[in-house]
């Protein structure tokens, strides 16, 4: 299990003051797992052996493994397609069942363990900042992940006004973000490997004090920290590239559970557009 995930599960069985230091290493991760025990200590407002009982808590013998650990962690967060092809090429394949089955069992279990590890109340605050209709909606995405930031807002679109997706242009990416405003929510997709410009929107969404909804892998992008709302998404895939079948999914159950929420005002949203659609002769 990815380092930041297993921290953020583990909280549920930590003491008050070891979930300090959990919170401490999320809002600052990775860099605060690489502090001295003092000083992460110090940050987080406990004692010393608080955080080595957090990393005992964790499964590691000391401090030192847990950072090696951390490490590790930080090697796959970082690993690109190529090297994840190498990597599985060099091991040898124990599984006979044919390419589709293989990849049909990765994609059940991928998808199992993305609903099972995902924490209610996250998913249900998210629904809720996209069900505000006072408020604008801004979603954006990557290279690969910017299809599934459209795929929501066109979704989105049908069910409520005043959602956009960012354009593709400087001046239509400007003329976007200025336009934000305290009470408007940014939803950003960010995979491995994490990409600047998102992390740049997220951090001007934030300082104008909109609401950021992140979509993520189990790894946690850097935006994490600043994020109001986190969804990951396990990303095990039967090839080199990370899936994004169970980003979609989750996706897929946000729209859903936003039409239901809506209701009569999404129905009516719906015919609008509808109507507003055989009038200019699209279908």
């Amino acid at each position: 299990m990815p380092m930041a995930e297993a921290i953020r599960r583990g909280m549920a069985d930590c003491s008050p003051a070891e979930r300090k230091v959990a919170r401490v290493l999320l809002s600052s991760y990775p860099s605060a797992g690489f502090e001295t025990v003092a000083k992460l200590a110090a940050r987080a407002g406990v004692s010393g052996p608080t955080v080595l009982r957090f990393a005992n808590r964790l499964g590691y013998r000391g401090f030192p493994d847990f950072q090696q650990a951390l490490r590790d962690d930080l090697d796959e967060r970082s690993a690109s397609p190529i090297e994840l092809y190498d990597r599985r090429h060099a091991e040898p394949d124990a599984d006979a069942a044919s390419g589709l089955a293989r990849a049909a069992s990765i994609t059940r279990d991928t998808l199992d363990r993305t609903f099972a590890g995902l924490a209610p109340g996250e998913f249900d605050r998210a629904v809720e900042l996209l069900c505000t209709q006072r408020s604008r909606v801004l979603v954006a995405g990557g290279r690969f992940s910017g299809l599934l930031a459209r795929f929501l807002a066109q979704h989105l679109q049908l069910l409520r006004p005043g959602v956009s997706s960012l354009p593709d242009n400087d001046a239509g990416r400007a003329e976007a973000v200025a336009g934000l405003h305290r009470g408007d929510v940014v939803v950003v997709f960010d995979y491995r490997r994490y990409e600047e410009t998102t992390r740049r929107l997220a951090a001007t969404a934030k300082a104008r004090r909109a609401s950021l909804v992140l979509f993520t892998d189990a790894w946690l992008s850097p935006i994490s920290s600043d994020a109001d709302v986190v969804l990951p998404s396990e990303t095990d895939s039967p090839s080199a590239f990370d899936a994004m079948t169970p980003v979609l999914a989750l996706v897929e159950a946000v729209i859903a559970e936003c039409s239901e929420r809506l209701g009569e005002a999404a129905s009516a949203r719906m015919r609008e557009v509808e109507r507003a659609g055989h009038e200019l002769d699209l279908y």
